[in-house]
């Protein structure tokens, strides 16, 4: 047996109990010890049933978590992402799919991996395998202020964008993703109209659009935006992360016949496995070197019920560790 965190009802919140050592399945398959598990926004919806994968009480009793850095039997320090199964990352042990992990260089930082992978994973490989970011364009990041957002924020500068602009609600946190990398902010606090207005007049020019907010604020952004365009037949790509404002978003027909706008998704099963193992080392390479600034918060796998659903700073990264301590 091991501990684990252990989801058997959608109605609360994972328990930390006891739970049988998964066994591996095939070749392919292997048994970790787990080291660090980011708690992201992905797994608290995996763990209430809300996100899109869900299978619903067919795949309960779950142990949320989908990725972590683990070591194996041999001795090798490894970031993984969980097989699609109800054994996920956070437990003592768990079973990794081998063609999904990547090795790491001895003495990584594993709360610092854990931290970042997932939340900076979303704009990385959108903005490398669902479009390719082309040196020199200019990108909005449409909810900024959040883990995956600050992330964003610094890779658009990584890959060359030439300005960034970073929107979101809270003014404070938009100021301090200046030294992240953003060249200019707009506050979309208050009435969403004319938050949208704003964003019409201040992003007009920008190439691509990074939205991890979705709902109304992207229904109401996208006419004004569109239609301040110096030349509306100048390609803009708006890529759909997440959906913090809402599920739904109802899309004009004019702003698909009177601009050259495209409408995309990144997430899981819009890129291949394979496509996302491809971006493991060269993201890894560059957390490991300090290019992306993380906030990873520590806190031991046996406290999951007294931090689940605490609050957390923006930016904070909460990852579990083996233990009690």
């Amino acid at each position: 047996m091991m501990k684990a965190a252990v989801v058997r009802s959608f109605d609360r919140g994972p328990q930390y109990e006891a739970f049988e050592v998964p066994q591996p399945n095939s070749p392919h398959e292997a048994i970790v010890d787990v080291l660090a598990a980011g708690l992201h926004h992905y797994v608290r919806a995996q763990a209430n049933g809300s996100h899109y994968s869900s299978r619903g009480k067919n795949g309960l009793p779950l142990i949320p978590g989908i990725d972590g850095v683990g070591r194996l039997s041999d001795g090798k320090l490894i970031y993984f992402v969980a097989p699609d199964t109800s054994i996920g990352t956070m437990a003592e042990k768990t079973i990794v799919d081998l063609r999904r992990s990547v090795v790491l260089p001895e003495g990584a930082d594993s709360v610092r991996i854990a931290a970042a992978m997932n939340p900076a994973m979303s704009s990385w490989v959108a903005l490398r395998r669902r479009i390719l970011l082309e040196p020199g364009q200019k990108v909005l990041v449409l909810g900024a202020t959040g883990s995956s957002g600050q992330m964003a924020v610094q890779i658009a500068k990584q890959l060359g964008a030439s300005h960034v602009i970073a929107a979101g609600r809270d003014q404070e946190r938009l100021e301090s993703l200046k030294e992240l990398g953003a060249d200019s902010t707009v506050s979309i606090a208050g009435d969403l109209a004319d938050a949208a207005s704003r964003l019409g007049e201040a992003a007009s020019e920008v190439d691509v659009v990074v939205d991890f907010l979705w709902g109304k604020p992207t229904e109401l952004t996208i006419l004004p935006l569109l239609m301040k365009r110096s030349d509306r037949s100048r390609a803009l790509t708006w890529i759909q992360i997440g959906s913090i404002a809402g599920a739904e978003a109802v899309i004009p027909s004019a702003a698909l016949r009177s601009a050259n706008f495209q409408l995309i998704g990144s997430g899981q099963g819009s890129v291949t496995p394979a496509g996302y193992l491809a971006e493991f080392p060269a993201l890894i390479d560059t957390i490991l070197a300090g290019k992306l600034q993380v906030n990873a918060v520590p806190s031991p796998l046996s406290k999951l019920e007294e931090v689940w659903d605490a609050p957390v700073a923006a930016g904070q990264r909460i990852v579990f560790v083996p233990g009690d301590n």
